[in-house]
């Protein structure tokens, strides 16, 4: 049987009208970095699914809006049509009759039931209050970071905090407007005849939900500035420690976002024409890490999140295939979860939207999860919340699962989907626990916001639960240490952002909260984070917060990336960090696109086909 004629060599190819090597249009059609939001939106507004949208609103808002409306009116009116000798009569049953439904709810369904509740708290704030406040607050401080570059810290930290609380007045006052304009078309009190004409009601229930969300986000706004206001300024961290030559350290390599694509050509969403093709960059990267790691030992490797670009199985592919190259960093690599590994819906197209019930997300946290576990399953426990301590290890809580995922992963069902659905939100926090007393441990946290649509995929959220399972744990090793990893940053960095853009839609909606939560442990903790591909070392309320670049997206001048290696060390009850190391990694040699081509090189006295263009060069 012949073999089938191998592919022309890259310089050697007949010149094309358009050359595929380079990509086109289509290539930027989600592309951030050459395409405005403005108009990104214009054409999701465009291609978007009208009858998938009423219908995705009718089940994540109109459905939830009606419920919520509706309880004041079954409420009060039952009140109010029992008579005092009926209610006085029943009273004792039907209370005792609510407690045990209550516990009943609470032992069967406890844990779903909370995150069902945390889930609707947390998407009203990111859909009512967190938009609009980080909208006006971000947009006051960016007008007094471009009018006063040079204002001294201390001022500049009152300016920071009165663009907060200005930002909390603007939302008040909006959402009190909506509740005077409301108020007219609502009932509160239900009647016996309403029974009879039940779809009258919808539209004073849905005048109900409007005054109870718009007195919520009134108080809610201003609470929420005012604790962002007291938190202060973020700042660059300014001192670091000395560690002593007998002190026992561990050595962190912090990399994120390598954003691995599923074909040799391919180009990222963010960046599209105007970043890498293909996944040399992150071979290289690891090459670079390995050779390092030879010379100099690390005890971990941290990727925080964005492994792949869009969380597809040729993507996890092409990123497992680089890892498992590099057998000593495997051994010591962990990773967790990104809104591009999760939460992308369409790579190609911004405007699609998945249903709440669509398989294609439980799809994508399992493929991530598959990845973890293969990595890291042996080394990671979950964290039981019936017990308050550590359960079993990833490996072991998902193996009476593996043959359902399997099942699942093969069909795509929405009932097998709807059955796994906890399983994704079980397995975190993921903890590493300090191998001694006076050791340091890692908690590894998913921040992904829940998302159906690609344009808002990149929000996130740090659950109740993750943050108790994560403070239960560091108060039970007093004298540990801990790594705290999630994909999202915290906070709004101080510095300028080089678009306005940048500065809303992409942080942690409840980062300030969850900065409260750590702050009694900040001593003892340093948080390291990735998500908006910027080297950043500071702190914000005492918290140590470390953000690391994309080692592939972001290219130096020079043709060159980096990342750091951070050391680590616990002494008295407290982890010191050292200044980190940097580490440069060679990406471009001038002809450089991402992608290597595995031909030989050319016979120096044969000359490329007439005309042939370059593959270093765009058109």
């Amino acid at each position: 049987m012949r073999e089938p004629n191998p592919l022309p060599r890259m310089d050697l190819w007949k010149p094309m009208l358009i050359d595929p090597r380079l990509g086109d249009a289509e290539d930027d059609v989600a592309s951030t970095k050459s395409r405005s939001l403005l108009a990104i939106g214009g054409r999701l507004l465009a291609e978007i699914s009208l009858p998938k949208l009423v219908l995705a609103w009718i089940m994540l808002i109109g459905l939830p809006a009606i419920l919520l409306g509706l309880a004041p009116l079954v409420i009060l009116g039952w009140a109010t049509t029992i008579s005092g000798q009926v209610a006085s009569a029943l009273a004792g049953f039907w209370s005792l009759l609510i407690v045990a439904g209550l516990i009943t709810l609470a032992w069967i369904g406890g844990k779903p039931v909370l995150r069902a509740a945390e889930q609707s708290f947390w998407s009203l704030n990111a859909l009512a209050v967190q938009p609009v406040y980080a909208l006006f607050r971000e947009g006051l401080r960016h007008v007094i970071g471009k009018l006063a570059p040079d204002l001294r810290p201390r001022r500049h930290t009152h300016l920071y905090a009165i663009a907060a609380v200005g930002g909390g007045i603007l939302v008040s006052s909006l959402s009190l407007w909506l509740v005077v304009l409301a108020w007219p078309a609502s009932r509160w009190v239900g009647e016996a005849g309403d029974v009879l004409a039940p779809f009258q009601l919808i539209g004073p229930a849905l005048a109900n939900a409007v005054v109870i969300v718009g007195c919520y986000v009134t108080g809610a706004a201003l609470i929420w500035a005012l604790a962002d206001g007291a938190l202060g300024r973020p700042a660059d961290l300014m001192t670091f420690t000395d560690m002593p030559s007998d002190a026992r350290t561990w050595r962190i390599a912090h990399l994120s976002d390598l954003h691995a694509v599923g074909e040799r050509y391919g180009f990222r969403i963010e960046s599209g024409r105007t970043g890498p093709q293909g996944n040399e960059r992150i071979r290289r990267v690891l090459d670079r890490l390995d050779a390092f790691h030879a010379q100099h030992p690390l005890d971990l490797v941290l990727i925080t999140g964005d492994m792949t670009d869009a969380g597809r199985s040729g993507e996890w592919a092409e990123f497992m295939d680089a890892v498992v190259a590099h057998p000593e960093l495997a051994g010591r690599l962990l990773i967790l979860p990104g809104n591009h590994d999760v939460n992308v819906v369409d790579r190609a197209n911004p405007a699609r939207l998945e249903l709440p019930t669509s398989p294609g997300k439980r799809l994508r946290q399992f493929r991530t999860l598959s990845a973890i576990e293969a990595l890291q399953g042996d080394k990671v426990f979950c964290f039981d919340s019936d017990t308050g301590r550590l359960g079993l290890t990833l490996t072991e809580r998902l193996a009476r699962y593996r043959d359902d995922i399997e099942t699942f992963a093969d069909s795509g069902g929405i009932r097998q989907s709807l059955r796994l659905a906890q399983i994704w939100d079980d397995v975190f926090p993921m903890i590493v626990p300090p191998k001694t007393d006076d050791g340091v441990g890692v908690v590894l946290l998913n921040s992904n916001a829940e998302a159906h649509f690609s344009f808002t995929n990149a929000l996130g959220i740090i659950s109740a639960l993750q943050a108790q399972g994560l403070t239960t744990t560091m108060e039970r090793y007093p004298r540990a240490g801990w790594i705290v990893a999630l994909h999202h940053h915290l906070v709004e960095y101080p510095t300028p952002a080089k678009a306005f853009s940048e500065r809303i839609g992409t942080a942690l909606i409840n980062g300030s909260w969850f900065v409260r939560q750590l702050r009694p442990f900040a001593d003892r903790l340093v948080v390291f984070h990735g998500h908006r591909h910027t080297e950043w070392i500071g702190q914000s309320g005492g918290v140590r917060i470390v953000s690391a670049s994309s080692p592939v997206m972001d290219v130096a001048e020079n043709g060159s990336a980096s990342f750091f290696v951070h050391t680590l060390a616990v002494s008295h009850g407290e982890l010191k960090l050292a200044m980190p190391e940097r580490v440069e990694v060679r990406l471009l040699d001038g002809h450089d696109r991402g992608w290597a081509d595995p031909s030989p090189p050319a016979d120096p006295a044969v000359s490329p086909a007439n005309g042939s263009m370059d593959p270093g060069h765009r058109r």
